[in-house]
């Protein structure tokens, strides 16, 4: 009996000896809890502040302009989903606009669809201009969505991207 009780306690601390030897699982890297609204107030404001010399500002077709006036008031009485219906679509009517398309990448934050409102950023990027209060927008846009991803080095380097956006004035002499 007590031979078997040994060989018990052996094997226990054996087991216990190994479990001690395993590695833990590693840690899984958390998302950070993004508030929509705050995000889609920095993304305008980076817009805003931007003292860049250079703005493009698109001409457009009036129908366009109704439907982006219908999306701000819908977005005025918090319903992002029935906003982005407009602003798509004032889409189909105005094609690739990119400001547009920066605004429906707004909208998709406060949707929560990070994804695909930093797909819709990187592509009014893509199609627009490379300076100004657009360009900041974009990239600011891209550094709260691929935060709210836990993409930490995306964010910094769209960071980073952004202060290229400002083209500051020729000095006159």
């Amino acid at each position: 009996m007590k031979s078997a009780a040994i060989k018990i306690s052996l094997a226990v601390c054996g087991c216990l000896l190994l479990g001690a030897c395993t590695q833990p699982a590693p840690p899984v890297a958390q998302k950070p809890d993004r508030d929509p609204t705050t995000a889609v107030n920095t993304i305008r404001a980076a817009g805003a502040k931007l003292e860049s010399s250079v703005e493009v500002k698109p001409l457009r077709d009036p129908a366009v302009d109704g439907l982006l006036k219908q999306a701000h008031d819908l977005e005025a009485q918090a319903q992002p989903a029935q906003a982005l219906d407009a602003v798509r679509k004032a889409e189909k009517i105005a094609g690739n606009a990119p400001d547009i398309i920066q605004y429906e990448a707004e909208l998709l934050i406060e949707t929560r669809d990070w994804k695909q409102a930093a797909a819709s950023a990187q592509k009014s990027y893509d199609l627009g201009p490379k300076v100004g209060a657009l360009c900041a927008r974009n990239q600011q846009t891209l550094v709260e969505t691929r935060a709210a991803q836990g993409d930490m080095a995306g964010a910094e380097q769209a960071r980073q991207q952004l202060a290229a956006c400002n083209v500051p004035a020729p000095a006159r002499y």
